[in-house]
């Protein structure tokens, strides 16, 4: 389930390419792509899950591979098998949802770059996965800790599985640590993959087509409070996507009653610190704080509820 910053920035990403390419996008087909690039979510949730089971799959083969040796060890013989065996990923792994993960069988081995062999060797050579397989504790807590220390240090992060997520959308790395905090939150609470919308419910879409229209929509209107109180700056001046931050801060605060104002102005400085210049923090916090003053002292916010404000 997306959260809403998560939402914000979907959208960001959505009206960042609708005000690039202006002249040739109509704005109900820029909206109808920005909520098929948010389902996508699902779509990499689906991704990162199959490139577990085609490393347990992968392990399984080289194990037998080791056993056809013409000198096989004692290891070779007789591998480990806590890797492949384990209790979470099995109980995590639905019929339903295997089923949906036969789709998806070739996206990590349809390729020349080797992802599932390269990853397998890499964890299999580390101490991690030597801790894991010698560990007399064979419950399904060790089991969970080790499948998310594993996402976390090894998985998640390498930089052959970013490459081949990139391939496949430009947005995925910026979901990739979403999706990550998903599925580790769905291991440690014994959650099954929950197949239904990204959106928690009906309000969320909604939040995101409004804010998405109404940026657009009030767009001029909301580049001359910019200029009021962007004090010797011109607009060609200021970073575009602070521009875009601040607009989608204005559509929050304007015309979103059930918002609160603090909410809204917090989170679009927080996002401007990973989506922007070193700066951005410092001036979209000027320009709000002083934007809403005078916004709301002229009764232009208006919010419904107490402590909105």
């Amino acid at each position: 389930m997306l959260s809403r910053r998560h939402i914000r920035l979907k959208v960001m990403q959505s009206l960042y390419s609708f005000f690039s390419y202006n002249e040739k996008q109509v704005v109900s087909d820029a909206e109808l792509s920005m909520l098929q690039h948010i389902e996508e979510v699902k779509e990499l949730n689906l991704v990162i899950l199959s490139l577990l089971v085609n490393l347990i799959e992968y392990a399984d083969s080289f194990f037998q591979d080791g056993k056809k040796k013409h000198f096989p060890s004692s290891e070779d013989l007789n591998p480990n098998t806590r890797f492949i065996n384990n209790k979470l990923v099995k109980d995590f792994l639905s019929d339903d949802l295997l089923s949906e993960l036969d789709n998806l069988s070739t996206f990590w081995i349809a390729n020349d770059h080797n992802v599932i062999s390269k990853l397998f060797k890499t964890l299999y050579q580390s101490d991690l996965y030597r801790n894991y397989i010698i560990n007399d504790d064979y419950s399904i807590d060790i089991d969970r800790k080790f499948f998310i220390k594993a996402l976390n240090n090894y998985i998640l992060n390498n930089e052959l599985v970013h490459h081949v997520l990139e391939e496949k959308s430009i947005y995925w790395i910026d979901d990739l640590p979403f999706v990550a905090t998903i599925i580790i939150g769905e291991f440690k609470s014994d959650m099954q993959f929950i197949r239904t919308s990204v959106f928690k419910d009906s309000s969320d879409k909604e939040f995101a087509i409004r804010l998405f229209r109404d940026t657009i929509k009030h767009n001029d209107q909301y580049e001359e409070i910019i200029m009021k109180f962007a004090r010797n700056w011109d607009l060609d001046r200021i970073a575009n996507m602070d521009q875009l931050l601040l607009k989608m801060a204005f559509a929050e605060i304007l015309n979103m009653k059930e918002l609160p104002v603090k909410v809204s102005m917090n989170e679009y400085i927080e996002i401007s610190k990973y989506y922007s210049t070193a700066k951005s923090k410092v001036f979209l916090n000027g320009i709000l704080d002083n934007a809403v003053k005078d916004l709301d002292k002229k009764g232009l916010i208006k919010k419904t509820g107490r402590g909105l404000i």
